[in-house]
């Protein structure tokens, strides 16, 4: 068996690991010791740099802080009070550990999209956003008896994922804490939850994870990657680790290079290149979906880059930057519709049963409508 440190693919639950962030695990552990510890937290920040991997850290530490209090409280008078605890972290062999990455603690639910909906037709359906249902199971949790003695624990991964009645239902257990429950909000776009969910949580910011950083952690864990594919990753990332290993594992440097071969042609594209792109892009992965997704991805992140630029906020990445040259005059508007009509193609592949070979058309002729 790998060693969990090491093995980069582990789910956030699972994963003993959290590289780049000392300061929010500082203000957690304050928080805790200060004896005054809010019993909400909006964990935010861009995707993939770490996030619920904090937010399942911080739970286990309080499951396993509570089972500690429970076990150590006993005799007619108790005994004294243990020494405040200096850092979040958990071993993987610890038992609280092995049952949160198993998903079998009594005490601890997490919501997130893909959940089974028991109202569905046919029933049981996973759904594509955080249904009522499981929130109000959540809010039962908090308001319950915990069955180990210890801490209530509900994380939300992504908050913004909870369908409008989930997210009023969630104000329940914001605006009647009971004691010795945790309720944890992992977000991409804190802006998206409702005000009076955003006031009654502590936020804590996380920000991206510095380019040395994301290098070293590819070193450690894709060490296949050449050092030029590696700098690659690194600049597309935008500091996210979870963004680099699913490049890395899709083949995102090589696409990468592949498609601005391709928009090298603007503005006017080559229709046989395009239309082969495409046609690759459309069947690659065991879903079929993987391909569309890493295509359409890294084509928003130039696009969006070339429109920042042209509003001058130099952004594009040096092997974009003759591109950007070519098309300095034009100003950022027409790569700002480009980036909208990115996005919407973007969220109608994912949502709808699209021809996938269409759509990375649609997306490359964004292009050239833009360049054009």
């Amino acid at each position: 068996m790998s060693d969990p440190a090491e093995d980069a693919s582990l789910p956030p639950r699972a994963n003993p690991e959290l590289v780049g962030h000392e300061a929010a695990e500082a203000a957690l552990l304050a928080a805790w010791n200060s004896g005054r510890m809010p019993h909400a937290w909006l964990i935010a920040g861009p995707r993939g740099i770490g996030k619920a991997t904090l937010a399942f850290r911080f739970a286990r530490f309080a499951m396993a802080q509570g089972a500690r209090k429970s076990a150590e409280s006993g005799g007619l008078f108790g005994s004294a009070a243990p020494a405040s605890p200096t850092t979040l972290s958990l071993p993987s062999e610890h038992p609280v550990f092995r049952r949160i990455a198993a998903e079998g603690h009594a005490d601890m639910l997490t919501l997130r999209p893909g959940m089974p909906n028991p109202k569905s037709s046919p029933p049981n359906k996973p759904s594509q956003e955080i249904i009522v249902y499981w929130v109000r199971r959540a809010v039962d949790l908090l308001h319950r008896t915990a069955a180990e003695g210890g801490w209530r624990v509900v994380v939300v991964d992504t908050a913004e994922d909870m369908s409008d009645e989930a997210a009023n239902a969630l104000l329940k257990a914001l605006e009647e804490p009971s004691p010795e429950c945790l309720l944890i909000l992992v977000s991409n776009a804190p802006g998206r939850l409702l005000p009076t969910i955003r006031s009654r949580c502590r936020t804590l910011q996380l920000q991206p994870l510095p380019e040395a950083t994301v290098d070293g952690l590819l070193q450690r864990h894709r060490r296949e990657l050449t050092a030029a594919e590696r700098k690659t990753l690194t600049g597309l990332c935008a500091g996210s680790i979870g963004r680099a290993i699913e490049l890395a594992d899709s083949g995102g440097a090589e696409l990468y290079r592949s498609l601005l071969d391709l928009l090298g042609g603007l503005p006017r594209l080559d229709v046989a290149a395009a239309h082969g792109f495409a046609e690759t892009m459309g069947k690659r992965g065991e879903d079929g979906q993987s391909g569309l997704r890493t295509a359409l991805d890294l084509m928003e992140g130039i696009v969006h880059r070339l429109a920042k630029t042209a509003a001058g906020e130099p952004s594009v990445l040096p092997e974009e930057a003759q591109l950007a040259a070519r098309f300095a005059g034009r100003g950022a508007r027409p790569w700002l519709d480009a980036w909208d009509r990115l996005n919407r193609l973007s969220s109608a592949g994912d949502g709808l049963n699209l021809d996938r070979k269409s759509v990375l058309l649609a997306a490359l002729g964004a292009f050239e409508r833009a360049a054009t």
